[in-house]
């Protein structure tokens, strides 16, 4: 609850209930239950009935920043963990993973630019079509590059220079 607090949710309660069952089954005779609930007066419910896809992210964030702070992981995967979120909260999660990255390796895909701003290597997939087959080829950019994709990531259908400023400023924090 701390960590999401961090996260911007600062009433958020989570619970895990474990129900003894009179039956047994694959898993033995126990039931596991997580509860959620994100805002002030609201009931601990099922995440799956309460969470909504950025509450999620931030949850499965925190977890996983616990998890990497308690037991020796040599890598995590973050594959777009940032969904739903933006702004100051894409923020507060780029800074969580950084935190997680001084002692465990990080791999994310995101397409925020937040996130991407906060990387020591910064790559791009490209995907391409030969001989009716789709090529997947990844590159690893260089700082101006970097600025670039950014500011892509910040722009709508043109990009503009304060968006290249802008890619700068994020680079820079």
């Amino acid at each position: 609850e701390k960590h999401l607090m961090n996260l911007g949710m600062p009433y958020a309660q989570f619970s895990v209930v474990f129900n003894q069952m009179n039956d047994y089954h694959q898993f033995g005779n126990t039931s596991i239950s997580f509860l959620f609930s994100a805002n002030k007066g609201s009931s601990l419910l099922e995440i799956s009935k309460v969470a909504s896809g950025g509450e999620l992210s931030r949850l499965m964030l925190a977890m996983k920043y616990i998890a990497a702070k308690t037991i020796k992981l040599d890598a995590l995967v973050f594959d777009e963990i940032d969904t739903g979120v933006s702004g100051k909260i894409a923020s507060l999660m780029a800074n969580m993973m950084q935190e997680i990255s001084k002692s465990t390796q990080i791999i994310s895909i995101s397409h925020l630019p937040q996130i991407a701003s906060k990387a020591d290597e910064h790559f791009k997939v490209l995907k391409s079509v030969v001989n009716n087959e789709t090529i997947s080829d990844i590159v690893i950019l260089n700082q101006n590059e970097r600025i670039t994709e950014i500011a892509k990531l910040l722009s709508g259908h043109k990009v503009t220079s304060a968006a290249f400023e802008n890619a700068r400023v994020l680079l820079s924090q």
